[in-house]
């Protein structure tokens, strides 16, 4: 066998050394294209290339018997991460009552670490684990590298598992101990399913594979050749097909940046068609905003500016320069419906609601809150010409004392003088950020000029989206609602609020098999809270805010506080400002609700909560991680760990894994819970500006252990804009 295996080895790298040699000429270097199982590659085979940072693709392919449905997502340069569906058409998921004839499927998890780039002498060279984390059926640990050559990208890599199956090579960590040489058959057993599979790492023979993605001189079309390092003698759960030759031969047609079709003939008697979708929201910029409302023009500032002294450099412009504003009629504190005109303007055109307009010496200070624009910069900027345009020559700062459910948060305060600069071209962007200044809030003596009445009621309607994917009832079950959420406000920082939800769609009456487990049902009745009742009301909380200190919050709340669980808690959280940590616990006695998600409970009761540590740790890359220790809903300790990238302008690609004290046998399939999410702003793609945003989180299987109360606000999150960097990094939107 490995005789015939090396003499087909030797005539696919000798033709693809003399494609190599005949295609060099003056055309581009073919770009990174996904292989038929998500990542960057070939056909099957995995290259060392990376997509850019930022990007999201999906793709879908068939090969029978197997069609794969991949999400990618590159969160840094240097790491990419694929998670897969897998649908096996000749193998019954299991027992026909509950199955029927519903198709094996198949869940997995890759990644793919750089190593290095590319130079001028050096390849470029990645290493990478396929289905870590799953059933380990298509485990795999492969070493690539790429060259490119003029239009030719080439690849050759060295696996263990199932990417080398054919086993061309022996193991050379055999010299180490003799348990490499045999590589542990996978099994399908649900209670394995979801273990790292550690124990089977790097073993067995290694297989040999590579190939070559040629840019043909048309541009939308690559053709790609490979030599597959897999014989399929050895498919799981004993599918094995035949194959004819080990060389895979396709053609990538890119319809354009995000759309591309593949078609390839692989193992000499089976056609492969795939589709990938690809987009970098993480890059994205902000989409044009027809529907905002136009900034309003500072009042002939170019005329009211003097000139510079003789002879005073253009560094010095900002400073010698003296801001005469238009000479409006001068606001004093009596002129209530002035400062209520000027309030309205701000929420209407900057988005600012306004709780309270003061003064200390040359100092306005505007205390309340960003309602619409995403990027804090392009509010300060509209609600600085408003000031601008109805302020007296002797206001030298404006002062935006932003407070969130009656929290003071942070103080931004930006100099008159240097904004008019900025936006009249006098002074750029790095001028303009000395001008600047973000502080944690501190009580200041100040003259009240107007305070806004409190604003006690909002609501609005929305649209939600529950889903499971890939169990043996179906491979997706789903639930559509409509909902409506409506708060009550008694005093800024003590409201009551509510969601009523009617099912629009929904499938889950299909969901039989809800698995078999060894802890108390907090998560697994799905069935019966997603098929009860059509009207529901998921939430209804009294909830209490308060900022006990300058870094310190506090939170407290009581009623339905989400679908499953009633009770009572509270929430601490101490974020120093300008540093990239903050700590916080939560603690809360919970007893689950009815299946008709109304008034009634059950008899189940819980004290849950969690002490938690969050940091950002590279401000270039901006990665937020959390690690959280406690109890969870089934009674269960253990941690969460959270990990992120942060972009920009917003978007973020992140994972978790809990692990508790629960065995993985005891815990299920899955073996612990994990997940994977990315965070997209709508202000990215919607034509009006807003500060909402969709977010999809990935749970391979919803398990009853590492289960977390999933609580509506979060102190985290509600003083988010002490993220000082953020701010900075869009301060080029203040002139929007």
């Amino acid at each position: 066998m490995h005789v015939r295996s090396r003499h087909f080895a030797t005539l696919a790298f000798s033709a693809l050394a003399l494609a190599t040699s005949a295609c060099l000429h003056a055309q581009e270097a073919p770009p990174a294209t996904a292989s038929e199982w998500g990542g960057m590659g070939l056909l099957q085979t995995p290259s060392a290339r990376m997509a850019d940072d930022g990007e999201i693709s999906f793709t879908a392919s068939h090969n029978s018997p197997y069609s794969r449905y991949n999400l990618t997502m590159q969160p840094f340069p240097w790491l990419e991460g694929s998670f897969r569906y897998i649908n096996v058409a000749n193998i019954r998921y299991g027992a026909t009552s509950v199955s029927g004839d519903q198709n094996y499927k198949d869940k997995s998890i890759d990644f793919k670490l750089r190593l290095w780039e590319e130079s001028h002498w050096l390849p470029e060279v990645a290493f990478g684990i396929r289905d870590l984390g799953g059933t380990g059926l298509f485990s795999s640990e492969y070493l690539v590298a790429n060259k490119r050559f003029g239009p030719v990208d080439a690849s050759l890599g060295f696996a263990t598992g199932y990417i080398g199956n054919r086993g061309d090579l022996g193991n050379p960590l055999s010299a180490i101990d003799d348990r490499f040489d045999v590589r542990p058959t996978p099994t399908s057993d649900i209670n394995n399913a979801g273990k790292f599979g550690l124990s089977s790492m790097f073993r067995g023979r290694v297989g040999i594979f590579g190939g070559i993605s040629y840019q043909t001189p048309w541009e939308p079309l690559l053709v790609k050749v490979e030599y597959d390092g897999n014989d399929y003698k050895n498919e799981p759960r004993r599918n094995n097909l035949p194959q004819n030759t080990p060389v895979n031969v396709g053609l990538v047609y890119s319809l354009n940046r995000n759309v591309q079709f593949t078609a390839a003939w692989e193992r000499g008697d089976a056609a492969m068609f795939a589709i990938t979708l690809r987009g970098n929201p993480g890059r994205a910029s902000t989409s044009p905003k027809p529907f905002d409302p136009a900034p309003e023009s500072l009042k002939n500032t170019a005329a009211n500016v003097s000139q510079p002294r003789q002879g005073v450099d253009s560094a010095t412009l900002v400073t010698e320069t003296t801001v005469q504003p238009p000479q409006s009629e001068s606001i004093s504190g009596s002129d209530d419906a002035r400062w209520a005109e000027i309030a309205a303007r701000l929420q209407v055109n900057a988005g600012f609601r306004v709780e309270k307009i003061s003064r200390r010496g040359t100092e306005v200070i505007v205390t309340g809150h960003q309602l619409r624009y995403f990027h804090t910069a392009k509010g300060l900027g509209r609600a600085s010409r408003i000031l601008h345009n109805d302020l007296d020559p002797s206001i030298e700062w404006f002062t935006f004392a932003t407070s969130r459910l009656g929290m003071p948060i942070v103080d931004t305060t930006i100099n008159r003088q240097r904004f008019v600069d900025y936006t009249e071209s006098r002074a750029d962007l790095d001028q303009l950020k000395l001008g600047i200044e973000v502080t944690a809030p501190a009580p200041v003596y100040s003259d009240t000029l107007y305070r806004a009445p409190l604003q006690r009621y909002g609501g609005g309607f929305n649209v939600s989206y529950k889903q499971n994917v890939g169990g043996p009832d179906g491979f997706i079950l789903y639930q559509v609602s409509a909902n409506y959420t409506g708060s009550f406000f008694f005093t800024p920082g003590v409201w009551i609020t509510g969601t009523a939800s009617g099912n629009v769609l929904n499938n889950y009456d299909k969901f039989k098999y809800d698995a078999p487990s060894r802890l108390p049902r907090v998560r697994t009745d799905l069935r019966q809270y997603t098929t009860t009742s059509d009207f529901t009301v998921p939430n209804l909380q009294l909830t209490a805010a308060h900022q006990f200190g300058r870094d310190l919050y506090g939170m407290a709340y009581a009623g339905y506080l989400e679908w499953m669980y009633a009770g009572v808690g509270a929430e601490v959280l101490y974020r120093p400002f300008g540093e990239a940590w903050a700590i916080g616990a939560n603690l809360n006695w919970v007893k689950q609700r009815d299946y008709d998600q109304l008034a009634g409970l059950r008899d189940y009761t819980m004290t849950t909560g969690h002490a938690s540590l969050y940091y950002a740790f590279d401000q270039e890359q901006r990665i937020v991680g959390s690690i959280s220790a406690g109890r969870y809903l089934a009674g269960d300790y253990g941690a969460t760990v959270n990990l992120a990238r942060a972009f920009p302008n917003g978007v973020t690609m992140g994972a978790y894994a809990t692990k508790t004290n629960v065995s993985a046998r005891d815990f299920g399939e899955g073996s612990f819970d994990k997940g994977i999410y990315f965070s997209i702003p709508f202000d990215t793609i919607l034509p009006r500006s807003t500060r909402a945003r969709a977010a999809v989180v990935w749970n391979p299987l919803v398990r009853d252990g590492g289960a977390m109360l999933g609580r509506k606000y979060t102190l985290y999150g509600t003083t988010s804009e002490r993220d000082t960097e953020f701010f900075y990094e869009n301060l080029r939107h203040i002139d929007d």
